[in-house]
C-alpha cells in the first residue's frame, strides 16, 4: 500500500464509522468482553484526538443465546429475534461499561433497512447522528433484529454501516472482520496474498470475482457482503478499510499513515449521487423486470428510462415504488430502480406501447415503467456518471 495514499486518506478522516463484526466480539456463542474492552479503549482515544467516531455493531442475538440455554444460532426467525432483544440490552451495557472507563459516553441507535428507504425515517435519523455527535457522544448502532425480519439475512451489518456513513457523510468506514483485508483468493488456502489496496476500478473487479468464502457461526457475513459495502461507499466518495479485529492495537494501526494493516479502498473517480447509490446498493429488491436487448442497451449506454415496450417478463409481488432489478436477455442483472406500476399493472401493460398504458390500466402515472432519475445501473464496469 502506497504510504502517500493511506497519509490522505487517515488524516483527513474527522468523522469515522466502525463496523465491529460477529466474529470480532463474540466467541461462537457469546460476547467477547475482552476483545470489546480492547476496541473501545482504541476507539476512546481517536475520539480524545478529536475524531468523531460512530461504532456499528453486530454481536445481539450471540448475547442472547446463553439466556435462550442455546449453545448454537438456531434457524427460527422468532428465536433468533428473541436472542436479539435479550441479547442488545446486555450487549449496548457493555458499551456504555467500557466506554464510561474512558469518560466517553454511548447513544443507542436502532436501525432497520426501512428506516433509511423511506425519506422522512432517513432524515429524522440524520438528525439524530448530527445531533449525538454535536454534543461527543458514540453513536452505538445496531440493527433492530428484535423486530426486523428481512435484516436478519442482512449481511452482518455491512451493508447498515455502509449506509450509515453514507447518511452523515463520514470520511471514513472501518469493517473489522476475522480476516486481514481482502486477499487475492480464499485466505485459508496456500499462498493467498494480503492486497494492500485497491483503487476505483479493482473495486468493481473483486466485487464481481471474490465469494463469500468466510463469515462466522454466529454472523451472517462475509467478504463478499464486506466488498458490496465497500463498493457503495466508494460510489459515495467514502474510503474504506477492511482489518482483522481481534488484532490487538489494529484501530491505531489503521489511523497511523505509516502502519500497513488491512486493505485500503479508495473512493469510486466516477461517483454517483447518493440516491442512485442508495437505489442500486441500499434498498431490497422487491421483484424482477426482465427486459430485452434494445432496452437493455437503452438503459445501460444510453442513459434513457424503461419503457413497457422493453419489458419481457415480470417476476415478484412489488408496489409502486418499489425497488426492483433489471434483469437482461443473458439472466444477469444489469441495473436497479423505482417502479412507477405494481407488478399487476407492470405484467398487463408489458410490451406494450406508453400510448396504450391509459387504456389498459384506466389512469396514467407516467410514459416509463422506471424513469431514468429511479435507474442505477449495477453490473461491474457501468458507469453511472454518464447519467
Amino acid at each position: 500500500m502506497a504510504n502517500s495514499v493511506k497519509d490522505r486518506v487517515v488524516r483527513g478522516a474527522r468523522r469515522i464509522v466502525v463496523k465491529l463484526g460477529s466474529s470480532v466480539i463474540t466467541d461462537g456463542t457469546s460476547v467477547d468482553r475482552d476483545r470489546i474492552a480492547h476496541l473501545t479503549a482504541e476507539l476512546a482515544r481517536a475520539h480524545d484526538d478529536g475524531r468523531e467516531i460512530v461504532v456499528v455493531t453486530s454481536g445481539a442475538r450471540a448475547a442472547g443465546l446463553r439466556r435462550l440455554r442455546l449453545r448454537a444460532m438456531p434457524a427460527r426467525i422468532p428465536e433468533q429475534q428473541a436472542a436479539a432483544a435479550i441479547g442488545q440490552i446486555r450487549l449496548m451495557a457493555l458499551y456504555e461499561e467500557c466506554f464510561a472507563t474512558f469518560n466517553c459516553h454511548i447513544g443507542q441507535v436502532l436501525l432497520t433497512a426501512s428506516d433509511i428507504q423511506d425519506k422522512a425515517r432517513y432524515l429524522n435519523a440524520k438528525h439524530t447522528f448530527e445531533h449525538l455527535l454535536a454534543h461527543r457522544i458514540v453513536p452505538v448502532v445496531n440493527e433492530n433484529d428484535s423486530v426486523a425480519i428481512e435484516e436478519l439475512k442482512f449481511g452482518d451489518n455491512d451493508r447498515l454501516a455502509a449506509l450509515v456513513a453514507s447518511l452523515i457523510d463520514a470520511d471514513l468506514l472501518i469493517l473489522l472482520t476475522d480476516v486481514g483485508g481482502l486477499y487475492d483468493r480464499n485466505p485459508r488456502k496456500p499462498g493467498a496474498e494480503l492486497v494492500r489496496l485497491v483503487e476505483d476500478a479493482d473495486v468493481k473487479t473483486f466485487g464481481a470475482q471474490v465469494t463469500a468464502e468466510s463469515g462466522s457461526a454466529v454472523g451472517t457475513g462475509g467478504m463478499a457482503s464486506k466488498l458490496e459495502a465497500v463498493r457503495y461507499a466508494a460510489r459515495c466518495g467514502i474510503p474504506s478499510l477492511i482489518a482483522n479485529g481481534r488484532t490487538d492495537g489494529v484501530l491505531t494501526a489503521l489511523l497511523d499513515p505509516a502502519c500497513e494493516e488491512g486493505t485500503l479502498f479508495t473512493p469510486s473517480a466516477s461517483q454517483v449521487p447518493r440516491r442512485k447509490a442508495w437505489i442500486a446498493h441500499g434498498t431490497p429488491v422487491k421483484g424482477r423486470l426482465f427486459v430485452d436487448a434494445g432496452a437493455q442497451t437503452a438503459l445501460a449506454e444510453r442513459g434513457g428510462s424503461l419503457l413497457p415496450k422493453g419489458i419481457t417478463a415480470i417476476s415478484g409481488n412489488f408496489e409502486a415504488g418499489d425497488c426492483v432489478a433489471c434483469i437482461g436477455p443473458d439472466g444477469g442483472e444489469f441495473a436497479r430502480g423505482l417502479v412507477a406500476y405494481d407488478a399487476s399493472d407492470c405484467e398487463r401493460i408489458r410490451g406494450r406501447a406508453s400510448t396504450d398504458i391509459e387504456a389498459i390500466l384506466g389512469y396514467h402515472i407516467g410514459d416509463e415503467v422506471i424513469h431514468r432519475d429511479d435507474l442505477a445501473l449495477t453490473s461491474p464496469g457501468s458507469d453511472e456518471a454518464r447519467k
